[in-house]
C-alpha cells in the first residue's frame, strides 16, 4: 500500500520572505516545490495538494479595496 502525503500548499511555500511577491518570484518557488512534490511522487507517495491561502487573498483583497476608492 502507498504512503500519503497531504500538502497544504499556500503562503510561505509561494512566497518567501526575502522576495517581493512579483508572479516571477511565485512561479520560480512552486517549480521548485513541484520538484519535492515529484521526489514524493517517484517514492510511490499518494499526494494531495490542497491551497493554504496565505498572504496572496489579503493583498488581493487590499488591491480590491483601493481599486474601489
Amino acid at each position: 500500500m502507498n504512503k500519503l502525503a497531504v500538502v497544504a500548499l499556500g503562503g510561505n511555500a509561494l512566497l518567501r520572505s526575502d522576495q517581493k511577491g512579483t508572479i516571477d518570484d511565485q512561479e520560480g518557488n512552486v517549480y521548485e516545490t513541484a520538484e519535492r512534490l515529484l521526489t514524493l511522487i517517484k517514492a510511490d507517495y499518494n499526494v494531495v495538494v490542497t491551497h493554504g491561502n496565505g498572504p496572496q487573498v489579503g493583498n488581493i483583497l487590499l488591491a480590491n479595496t483601493a481599486g474601489h476608492s
